[in-house]
């Protein structure tokens, strides 16, 4: 039986194989290069990256990598263009392993996600002042 109770972002990557291990360690650094004081965890049993609230969560599958993110979803909206050669729900996105893992528009993705959890966190502070 596979290991399920992962307490680092360490462990989640050692129990991939080789190539998966490559694909989400780079995943993981792009995240880090762009989002540098964003905390690493630990959520549903896969990596997340939280700044001002989650980033991204990231995984590895059969035949895929997934990124997803809790709500807002305004992020897929934003890159719907870059976004449609993939397959997508309301709240996840499949990279398929046969193609090359796109970096830059995680980073770019990232980026946004950070700046938008701010926002938001400001509005959220703005209301409990008003309340």
């Amino acid at each position: 039986m596979a290991k399920t109770d992962y307490k680092t972002i360490d462990e989640y990557i050692a129990s991939r194989d080789a190539d998966e291990q490559k694909v989400l360690q780079k995943i993981r650094e792009t995240i880090q290069k762009v989002v540098p004081d964003a905390q690493e965890v630990i959520s549903y049993q896969v990596p997340a990256f939280k700044y001002h609230g989650f980033i991204f969560y990231f995984s590895a599958y059969t035949n895929h990598y997934s990124l997803s993110c809790p709500p807002p979803w305004t992020v897929f909206d934003e890159f719907k263009k870059e976004l449609s050669p993939f397959e997508m729900s309301k709240s996840t996105i499949q990279f398929p392993k046969a193609k090359p893992f796109p970096y830059d528009l995680l980073s770019k993705m990232s980026k946004f996600r950070a700046e938008e959890n701010i926002e938001l966190e400001k509005k959220k502070t703005k209301t409990k002042k008003k309340g």
